[in-house]
């Protein structure tokens, strides 16, 4: 207020300095009053700079004042950051982040809003996408295991329920399996696509309890079957389920990682199933524990869904914005929050966009190419051969002089795991695309390896090291990119308005193409000979390699919206 007051003084008397000049005969008391009013101004002009750099130096010494508690609180927040990085990302990598930020943190005032910035997005990005993906991945740990679990204890279920002697009903409890896996294949489409994942994932560990349990006290082979076919409809909406989950609810950035933890799962409850078989030697009734033992990460699945997020996706497409919001900041933090937003209102500004599509809608022309990629994988996938080849590992093995059953399917499962494991670290460097290519022509090569190893004259002395060999290499590969990869890409290709009914079709053909070369495969090999099928496979992955050549695209680091923006020009 003073400054304005001397300010406005200052301005009212030039005019009186500058009507004084003409004035020549004017008396010399006006002169006098003239002179002593120029006095007057000068003094103010001097007192107003004076007080002009006092204030701006009041303003300077509260801005550096201000910096200096910012700059403090930020540091302090920096070492909170550091002590929980350390836990999680290791000492080394968390002090060259840190010292690099401390840096520029102190190299200038306009930096300071920039490491600010920095700190909140680090404080916010940590969602709970971790537990949710480890959450649903309990569907594909006992995918894995009520597939594993009957290969080992189908003997001893037999004798005890009274039908050895009948090979026709013990294929029904395996068979039964596959038949009910491929009718919830294509039911937890339909499931997801109106009531959402998570509670499909409910839903779906009710046939899952309830199947266990009564293969667990099966008093005759009827009882088992039943219980096989509710188990085998629980892991079939859950193989369709889990990875659209997991695509949904992904960052972008490490989505491919994530995505192959599925496959990963379903290897680890094959080799916990295999573990649990172990005490059947000494204990023939320990079979009914097998079964019971599904138990918990069924009860795991249906209680870690209470807590874990729905689908942002799903909720957006359903019009629950606030809802999508509220699961997208659970899932991803604050800091991912606008842009994941933003991408959601895009991919659904397309007219019916939000409306969920019908089962013909995915023969229809625009989406009736991305459809038949995803189905073609799966059936390259299956009529590859890895299910022969985990057929007959114990026969080939025992060839090389490993007699024991349990060795053989050790060594093959480890072999499959850690292949999983190389995938998953692969999957956000190499990419999808390169990681099935590479894959399927390790799998021809193994595969023509085999053949040559059962056929050729010359090398029977080694048939047995060679088969061996081209089995471990066989399953490596498969690990490595078909196994993982269709289960991944497929979610991240089809549009979200297809998405659940897309995967849910294209597993069908997995569940169908499964079930038909169990059914055919022992009269082919009958008929032609394990080497000429061994060397059909192998043209199988040749030709696989040359469809995904020029029909797959790559997704690695591209978000669900821009790989559906690209497939589906419409949107």
């Amino acid at each position: 207020m003073l400054v304005a007051v001397v300010s406005s003084a200052a301005t009212a008397v030039v005019p009186a300095r500058r009507g004084a000049a003409p004035c020549a005969t004017a008396t010399s008391g006006v002169a006098v009053a003239a002179e002593a009013a120029w006095d007057i101004r000068r003094r103010s002009s001097a007192s107003f700079s004076t007080l002009q750099q006092s204030s701006q130096a009041f303003r300077h010494r509260s801005v550096v004042a201000q910096s200096r508690r910012t700059l403090s609180s930020s540091s302090s927040s920096l070492r909170g950051i550091e002590m929980g990085v350390k836990r999680s990302l290791g000492a080394r990598q968390t002090h060259k982040r840190l010292l690099s930020s401390s840096t520029r943190s102190q190299a200038a005032d306009g930096e300071l809003d920039e490491l600010v910035a920095t700190k909140q997005t680090g404080s916010s990005s940590g969602g709970i996408v971790l537990p949710a993906v480890g959450v649903a991945c309990m569907g594909a740990i006992l995918f894995g295991y009520h597939l594993g679990v009957v290969n080992g204890a189908l003997e001893y279920i037999a004798k005890d329920l009274g039908f050895a002697a009948d090979p026709i009903l013990q294929g029904w409890v395996v068979s039964s399996t596959l038949a009910g896996a491929t009718v919830g294949s294509f039911t937890g489409g339909s499931l997801a696509d109106k009531i959402g994942c998570r509670r499909t994932f409910q839903l779906d560990a009710i046939p899952l309890l309830i199947g266990t349990l009564l293969s667990a006290n099966a008093a005759g082979f009827q009882a088992m079957v039943i219980g096989r076919i509710l188990v085998g409809f629980g892991i079939g909406v859950s193989s369709g389920i889990v990875p659209l989950y997991i695509s949904e609810v992904s960052p972008t950035e490490i989505r491919g990682a994530l995505g192959s933890v599925n496959q990963l799962s379903i290897c680890v409850g094959i080799l916990l199933a295999l573990l649990a078989g172990l005490p059947l030697v000494s204990n023939p009734a320990w079979w009914r524990s097998m079964f019971a033992i599904a138990t918990i990460p069924t009860v795991l699945l249906f209680l870690g869904m209470v807590y874990s997020p729905e689908s942002p996706r799903w909720l957006y497409k359903q019009g629950r914005i606030a809802e999508a919001e509220t699961s997208a900041r659970r899932l991803w933090g604050t800091a991912k929050l606008e842009s994941a937003l933003a991408d959601l209102k895009e991919s659904n500004s397309d007219a019916g966009a939000s409306e969920d599509a019908g089962w013909g809608d995915l023969f229809s022309r625009r989406y009736r190419k991305v459809v038949g990629v995803g189905m073609s994988l799966f059936l390259f996938q299956q009529f590859a051969g890895i299910n022969a080849v985990v057929y007959f590992s114990t026969n080939v093995f025992r060839s090389a002089g490993i007699a024991s059953d349990v060795a053989a399917s050790a060594l093959v499962g480890a072999a499959n795991v850690i292949g999983t494991a190389v995938a998953s670290s692969l999957m956000d460097k190499q990419g999808r695309k390169k990681l099935l290519i590479t894959s399927f022509a390790g799998m021809a090569a193994s595969m023509l390896l085999l053949s040559l190893a059962l056929s050729w004259p010359s090398l029977e002395a080694y048939s047995g090291t060679l088969a061996v060999l081209g089995t471990v290499s066989y399953v490596l590969a498969f690990s490595l990119g078909a196994g993982p990869v269709p289960g991944l890409l497929l979610p991240e290709i089809f549009a979200s308005r297809i998405r659940a009914k897309a995967v849910a079709l294209s597993l069908g053909v997995h569940w169908i193409s499964n079930f038909m070369i169990g059914l055919m495969f022992l009269n082919v090999v009958k008929r032609f000979g394990v080497n000429r099928v061994y060397l059909g496979f192998s043209a199988v992955c040749a030709l696989a390699v040359l469809y995904i050549s020029n029909n797959v695209v790559e997704t690695k680091g591209r978000s669900l919206e821009e790989i559906e923006r690209e497939l589906s020009p419409a949107v």
